[in-house]
């Protein structure tokens, strides 16, 4: 253990301890949902409204992400991951999106679970670092849930 002086655990980011109550805070309300409908509607009302809290440029993005993806992938279920947007299939997270400003970032993420079907060889990508949505990126936006959730 003599490697190891002068560096202490520090445990998980304040940004990370919020995130886990997000998530916490999320199973508890989806729960208490009743019909699969109302929960479909309500977890995407908790979407929007987590996407109108944030701001710019993240709000902007995950504004034109959430277009994007709904658009691109209609079977992807919107819902709340860790308190960031997040598409789901079948219960399972596919895609998501982090704010910069939520985890002090240099720059939002569109990231992709291990239910994405990106898979392309022996090494692909399953994050992005995004700083502006601009029309190109919403068409690789597009492309790549699409080829996830083939």
């Amino acid at each position: 253990m003599s490697g190891t002086e002068g560096s202490a655990h520090k445990g998980f980011t304040a940004e990370e301890r919020a995130a886990m109550k997000d998530h916490a805070q999320e199973l508890k309300k989806a729960a208490r949902r009743s019909s699969r409908a109302d929960k479909a509607a309500e977890a995407e009302r908790d979407v929007l409204a987590k996407i109108a809290e944030m701001q710019d440029p993240d709000r902007t993005m995950a504004e034109r992400l959430h277009a994007v993806v709904t658009a691109s992938a209609p079977l992807l279920a919107p819902k709340l991951w860790y308190g960031m947007p997040a598409y789901a299939l079948d219960g399972k997270v596919v895609c998501f999106f982090q704010s910069a400003e939520k985890f002090k970032a240099r720059y939002a993420t569109l990231g992709f679970s291990d239910q994405a079907k990106l898979d392309d060889g022996p090494m692909w990508a399953a994050g992005f670092a995004l700083t502006e949505v601009t029309p190109e990126v919403e068409t690789r936006i597009a492309a790549l849930v699409k080829q996830a959730v083939r």
